[in-house]
């Protein structure tokens, strides 16, 4: 990816969004069930919930798919994370540092190394907690454009 396009990450437009899943495909899902549930309401028919059943089960598998890689993202992500604290934190706030939750180590990608330890220690105190609450104190941050 070229950065010379790229303009800097905050957290007004860190959201990252993929458009064939978000634009195409679950659009596309949303119509396709709500097409199967009026043909199912009013043809009441076999045929009908065999279309509508398929239906759900293809949204289901786009859903399992997307939290699939979400997962491995965040597996990735918190491993990332732990290597920068063993390099960036104190001994002793790295070996604290593992008991935040995977959702604050996520946000925390974010942060500058300069800030990290100050943010890490207002997660541990139980000031940060929820993935926004870190990010918005981020003061300078930290892009990460591969995230899907």
């Amino acid at each position: 990816m070229s950065n010379e396009n790229i303009q800097p990450q905050s957290y007004s437009n860190h959201t990252r969004w993929f458009p064939l899943v978000h634009f195409v495909i679950f659009p596309l899902s949303l119509v396709l069930l709500v097409w199967a549930i009026v043909d199912a309401w009013r043809f009441f028919d076999s045929g009908s919930f065999k279309f509508l059943l398929l239906v759900v089960i293809v949204i289901l598998v786009n859903l399992a798919a997307r939290v699939q890689a979400l997962r491995a993202q965040d597996r990735l992500i918190r491993l990332e994370e732990r290597l920068r604290y063993d390099k960036v934190l104190s001994p002793e706030l790295a070996e604290r540092a593992t008991s935040l939750r995977v959702g604050q180590m996520v946000a925390l990608r974010f942060a500058s190394d300069a800030e990290l330890p100050h943010l890490v220690e207002e997660a541990l105190a139980g000031r940060l907690n929820t993935q926004k609450e870190i990010k918005m104190a981020i003061k300078d941050w930290k892009a990460d454009h591969f995230r899907v």
